[in-house]
């Protein structure tokens, strides 16, 4: 029973790093309609402008509020310079263009700081906390406490601030908006900033538990892209829940069934994406989307 408890408490850890990623993402797909595969490069930019800041003998809490604020701005500027000469085009074209941005970033932040591992300081101690048997370390639950209240934020943007409601109009049907006198390009870019800061943010917690390098989020974002498939588009909840499960369920799987063990336990969310694709196309937590024709 032990292991079992321990291997859930890890799994648990685990996905908190995978939901981190996953939330930035919704938060795009909820202010602009778009996936944006730019997201983990967008993220450990942040974070090697607050560890290069840190070099500089800056305080890791003052360096990652820059790295914020440095985020929100390039976030706002990739949208109004970039990102807006497609977003009323083919959204596949869209696609690509998040992809090749994925590409420049990573290799912009090797040239500048070549692709060594650095060693990014945490903001929670390493010590663990032992309860019933289970280990747990403190960082462990500093990344999860924040994962939470990022969500519940995060949700209550959406449904309960007129900031959230004009974003999602806007995402839903930027014309209609328009109409309506909303400022959609401010709206766009604001939509683009805050999830570049919310990337800033889940970098400076998943960095710590990595190596620095360009491409340190790569992994995460497939798990990332995995529970917004699972958890929904539409709902910031359920992206948190389905990284959760994704982590806990690979753990277990890893252990307790034989042949798929650790080295195919990669399997697991791809599996579970499968199954709920043919059961609940939206996701586990999603809204369906009503056409009328």
């Amino acid at each position: 029973m032990g292991t079992f408890v321990q291997l859930v408490v890890d799994g648990l850890s685990t996905g908190s790093v995978y939901a981190a990623i996953a939330l930035a993402i919704v938060l795009v797909h909820q202010a602009t309609g778009l996936i944006n595969f730019a997201q983990g490069g967008m993220a450990v930019l942040a974070v090697y402008i607050a560890w290069w800041l840190t070099t500089k003998d800056v305080p890791l809490i003052l360096a990652i509020l820059v790295s914020i604020a440095f985020s929100i701005a390039f976030g706002a500027v990739v949208e109004r310079f970039l990102m807006r000469r497609f977003e009323r085009g083919d959204p596949d074209t869209a696609v690509v263009v998040t992809i090749g941005l994925l590409t420049l970033i990573t290799g912009v932040a090797g040239w500048l700081w070549t692709y060594n591992n650095q060693q990014f300081p945490s903001l929670f101690s390493l010590d663990t906390v032992n309860f019933l048997g289970v280990s747990v370390s403190q960082r462990s639950l500093g990344t999860t406490a924040v994962i939470i209240v990022v969500m519940v934020l995060l949700q209550a943007l959406f449904v309960g601030t007129k900031l959230g409601l004009a974003l999602r109009a806007v995402a839903n049907n930027p014309e209609s908006a328009a109409f309506s006198g909303l400022p959609v390009g401010r709206l766009l870019m604001v939509g683009w900033g805050l999830a570049a800061a919310l990337g800033a943010v889940a970098g400076a917690l998943v960095a710590p538990q990595l190596t620095l390098t360009p491409g340190m989020l790569d992994n995460a974002l497939v798990y990332a892209l995995a529970a917004v498939i699972l958890g929904g588009l539409t709902s910031p909840v359920g992206v948190v829940v389905a990284a959760w499960l994704i982590g806990v369920l690979e753990n277990l799987a890893a252990v307790y069934v034989s042949f798929i063990g650790y080295d195919l336990k990669v399997a697991v969310p791809f599996i579970l994406i499968f199954v709920v694709l043919i059961v609940r196309p939206q996701g586990l937590f999603g809204r369906k989307t009503v056409v009328r024709v």
